[in-house]
């Protein structure tokens, strides 16, 4: 058994992201990059109106004052369109110009239309207009081959609009892992399903395809292993070749029909670790298994196997500590981070000597704004019933004793 750092520590050391691709930028929302990008244009792309006003020569009214206004006639009007080419402002004229227009040659002020005096077809100065003012300048934000992103960072809403912004149009990028999810037991159902005694419905199939639908993920085809050595083999063997990534639920421990460890190895899946000091979730298991790569000439494919204890609670924390990691590594993500937080626990709760609790909690903030942590029952890797008022999962050293309450405890967001 090992540690639980010992074990999310395993993940980077053993894994490697999946061979790269190019895609189109519109398509690589959730992405993660796989070689730096760079801007393609420079931005803004041409000097543009920053608001809706009207564009001058601001040397036309250098002379303007009260006693001796200037009046510039109204030539053009330009909208943030296409145009033939740059529109030119004729001397001694304005330009009526909306926000993010281009602006003509020839003008270097712009004022806004709240500013101006606007009389009939003609702006009326009584002072001087200074140029520069309200014009986005090109390659003000930024110029042509530009750093936009680095490799390993994921393509997020934000990243993605800025890519296309800058007319990147393709990226290259690590491609999400093919996952294969397997349900085990001769006693489970598919929900829905009428029960006959001994029987339960099957909650952890539809727990995996709801985490990784949450994580951007296409909804997994959950298959069902029985407890049976052959069809165990027959089923993992087809699956190793087809995906990049085996997660099964039940069957990891050390039961009479707990199959899947000694299985997975006999069909050369290389051991990492199985069973980790936490709690629930200690029968865990995690390899990989290399096989020859005619696509990458002399080198190899890579299959992991995820397999997690049964019980619906011990899924529940395979899948949002464990298997979150293993698919970013995949995925080639750069030092991903489950986003740990911290608050302060509300009520007392227990150690455990041996193993790191992970214990499902409520999330609220007091008066003062301070995150506080409210411990929930029904923490037994069976149950799932707390599960609708859980926020996160909140990790608790081992040792002996009580860990009081008003302790500053580390903690990650379940999904909602």
């Amino acid at each position: 058994m090992i540690s639980l750092e010992a074990a999310l520590a395993a993940y980077p050391a053993h894994l490697r992201p999946l061979p790269a691709t190019s895609v189109a930028t519109i398509a690589a929302h959730g992405l993660v990059l796989a070689a730096p990008a760079f801007a393609e244009t420079d931005l803004p792309r041409f000097d543009q109106s920053a608001l809706d006003g009207y564009a001058l020569c601001a040397a036309d009214v250098a002379a303007a004052s009260p006693a001796h206004p200037v009046t510039l006639p109204i030539a053009l009007h330009i909208a943030a369109a296409a145009q033939a080419g740059t529109p030119t402002l004729p001397p001694q004229s304005a330009a009526r110009i909306l926000t993010g227009a281009m602006m003509p040659a020839g003008a270097d002020a712009m004022i806004a239309q709240e500013r101006a005096t606007r009389i009939g077809d003609t702006l009326q100065f009584t002072a001087p207009w200074p140029a520069g003012r309200n014009i986005r300048r090109r390659a003000e934000e930024l110029s042509k081959g530009t750093p936009l992103a680095q490799a390993g960072q994921r393509i997020g809403p934000g990243l993605l609009a800025s890519l296309i912004n800058a007319e990147v149009s393709t990226v290259r990028v690590h491609p999400r892992p093919r996952i294969h999810v397997f349900a085990t037991g001769d006693e489970i159902r598919p929900a829905g399903s009428r029960l006959k005694p001994g029987e339960i419905h099957d909650s952890n199939g539809p727990l995996i395809a709801a985490l990784l639908r949450s994580w951007g993920h296409d909804a997994p085809t959950i298959g069902h292993l029985p407890d049976d050595p052959a069809a165990v083999r027959a089923a993992l063997e087809k699956a190793f070749a087809e995906a990049d990534l085996v997660i099964t639920a039940g069957g990891a421990s050390v039961g009479d029909k707990d199959y899947l460890p000694a299985t997975a190895e006999a069909l050369g899946v290389r051991r990492v670790f199985w069973k980790v000091a936490q709690k629930p979730a200690k029968p865990m298991f995690f390899g990989v298994r290399e096989t020859p790569d005619a696509a990458a000439g002399s080198g190899t494919r890579q299959t992991v196997m995820l397999a997690l204890p049964g019980n619906p609670g011990a899924v529940l924390i395979g899948m949002v500590l464990h298997a979150r990691l293993v698919i970013s590594h995949l995925e080639g993500q750069a030092n991903p981070d489950l986003g740990w937080s911290t608050a302060v626990l509300a009520e007392p709760v227990e150690r455990d000597s041996e193993r790191a609790r992970l214990i499902r909690m409520a999330l609220s903030h007091d008066a003062g704004g301070v995150a506080r942590l409210q411990p929930l029952p029904n923490q037994d890797s069976h149950m799932l019933s707390n599960l609708g008022r859980a926020d996160v999962l909140v990790w608790v050293e081992a040792g002996a004793g009580i860990v009081d309450a008003g302790t500053v405890l580390r903690w990650i967001a379940l999904p909602a």
